[in-house]
C-alpha cells in the first residue's frame, strides 16, 4: 500500500480529546476539556426554537446575518469603545478556530513565518503548517507568563508575516496590558507584519480587571484580525458561532477564503444570539459568574500543598505540583484520571521549544457539584 504523504506528520490527537476520553473510560470528573457542563440561558434556547419555527433554516448571508453583525458592532463599541462597520468589517464564522484558520489562510503562504507564544493553544501550529508557514515560538516568562518584547523584536525577520497572540490567555489566565500593546505596535511599525488576536475569553475577566482588545490601539487595529466567539461567553460551545473583526481591506481578503471554507454559519443560531445580545447583561455578567467559580476552586486549594496565583481571566486555573514526585504533568494527569477520579490537562502539549513548568490546568466551567467533587478528589494529594 502506498504511504500517504501527511501534511501534519507529527500531529496527534488533541490532549483535550485524550483526557476527556480517559475521563469517560475511568469514570472520572472531567475538569480537563474547556466546556461548561451546564445549559445556557433558557431564553437563548427559546429564541433558537422560535427562529427555527420562523423558517430561518436556510443559508445565511456569507458574512453573517445583518442583525448579528450589528449586535457584534454594538457590543464591541460598548466594551472597547471601538467602531467596526457591520457591513464591511465584521464576519460571522463557524467558531473562533475557523476564524483563526481563515485568517491564517488569508495571510500565510509557503515559508512565511508566524510568531506565536508558548504555552500555545494546540490549534495554532498545525493551521500555520497546513498553509506552508513556519512557526516561530517564543516562550512566555514563567513567573508571570508575560511576553519579553525584546525577544519578539529579535525574532522578526524579512519572512515574518504575522504575530498570533491570545488575550485573555489559555491556559495561563493572563491579559495583555496597554504597555504590551504599545510595545507590539513599536515592533511592527513600518513592517508588513499583521496581527491575529484570539480574544475568545474577552468577557471572562476577574477582580475588576478589564480585557483590552488589540483593536483599542489605532496602529494595531489597522493590521489586526480580532477574533472571538460566543461559545465561551454564552455557554454554547457546541453552537460554533464566532466572528472576525478587521479593517475593510483585510475583511475583503478574509471573506474570499471564508466563502469557500464555510460560506455561511448556522442561521437560527445567529438570529438567536443577535436577540440575546440586546440585553448587555448577557455578556457583561459572565465575568462575575465565573469569578464565583474560580473563588470556590481556589478556596478549596488553599488548604493543600498546591501553589497557585488566582487566574486573572478565562475559566482555567493553573496549579503548581512541584511538591509532588512527578517528572512531568503527563504522568501526573494519567495518575489522577486513573486513580483519583479527576481529569486535568498537563502543560507539556502547550510547549514546543521549552520544558513545560510544573503546572497542570483545571477547567472550572462546571456546575458546583462537579467542581466540588473534582477538587475533593485532588486535595488529599
Amino acid at each position: 500500500m502506498e504511504t500517504f504523504n501527511s501534511k501534519l506528520p507529527d500531529t496527534q490527537e488533541s490532549i483535550f480529546a485524550v483526557m476527556s476520553k480517559k475521563a469517560v473510560e475511568f469514570g472520572s470528573v472531567n475538569l480537563a476539556q474547556g466546556f461548561p457542563d451546564f445549559d445556557p440561558d433558557p431564553k437563548l434556547i427559546d429564541v433558537l426554537s422560535y427562529y427555527a419555527k420562523q423558517h430561518k433554516n436556510q443559508y445565511a448571508p456569507m458574512p453573517g446575518v445583518q442583525e448579528l453583525r450589528e449586535a457584534i458592532a454594538n457590543k464591541h463599541l460598548n466594551c472597547q469603545s471601538v467602531n467596526y462597520c457591520p457591513n464591511s468589517e465584521i464576519t460571522v464564522t463557524a467558531g473562533a478556530t475557523q476564524a483563526i484558520s481563515t485568517a491564517i489562510s488569508t495571510l500565510i503562504s509557503k515559508d512565511d513565518e508566524v510568531i506565536v507564544f508558548e504555552p500555545i493553544y494546540d490549534a495554532y501550529e498545525p493551521l500555520i503548517q497546513l498553509n506552508g508557514g513556519k512557526v516561530i515560538p517564543i516562550t512566555l516568562e514563567t513567573t508571570e507568563f508575560s511576553i519579553n518584547w525584546s525577544k519578539v523584536a529579535d525574532a522578526i525577520s524579512d519572512k515574518t508575516r504575522a504575530i498570533l497572540i491570545n488575550t485573555p490567555h489559555n491556559p495561563c489566565g493572563t491579559m495583555l496590558t496597554q504597555d504590551d500593546l504599545n510595545e507590539l505596535a513599536k515592533i511592527i511599525k513600518g513592517k508588513k507584519v499583521y496581527i491575529i488576536s484570539d480574544e475568545v475569553y474577552e468577557h471572562i475577566t476577574f477582580d475588576k480587571k478589564q480585557h483590552l482588545s488589540v483593536s483599542t490601539h489605532p496602529e494595531l487595529k489597522e493590521k489586526a484580525f480580532v477574533i472571538s466567539s460566543f461559545g465561551k461567553t454564552l455557554h454554547i460551545t457546541g453552537w460554533k458561532v464566532g466572528y472576525c473583526l478587521a479593517p475593510k481591506e483585510l475583511t475583503a481578503e478574509f471573506r474570499k477564503a471564508h466563502q469557500f471554507i464555510v460560506y455561511s454559519v448556522n442561521t437560527p443560531a445567529q438570529y438567536a444570539i443577535a436577540d440575546i445580545l440586546q440585553n448587555e447583561e448577557s455578556y457583561l455578567s459572565v465575568g462575575k459568574f465565573y469569578q464565583e467559580k474560580r473563588d470556590t476552586l481556589t478556596a478549596k486549594l488553599l488548604g493543600t500543598n498546591f501553589k497557585f496565583k488566582p487566574a486573572k481571566s478565562t475559566y482555567f486555573q493553573l496549579i503548581d505540583y512541584s511538591h509532588l514526585n512527578y517528572d512531568d504533568g503527563l504522568s501526573l494527569t494519567d495518575f489522577l484520571v486513573e486513580n483519583k477520579s479527576i481529569s486535568l490537562i498537563p502543560l507539556e502539549p502547550f510547549y514546543k521549544i521549552s520544558r513545560a513548568p510544573k503546572f497542570v490546568r483545571i477547567c472550572f466551567a462546571k456546575n458546583n457539584t462537579t467542581l466540588q467533587t473534582g477538587i475533593s478528589n485532588l486535595i488529599d494529594l
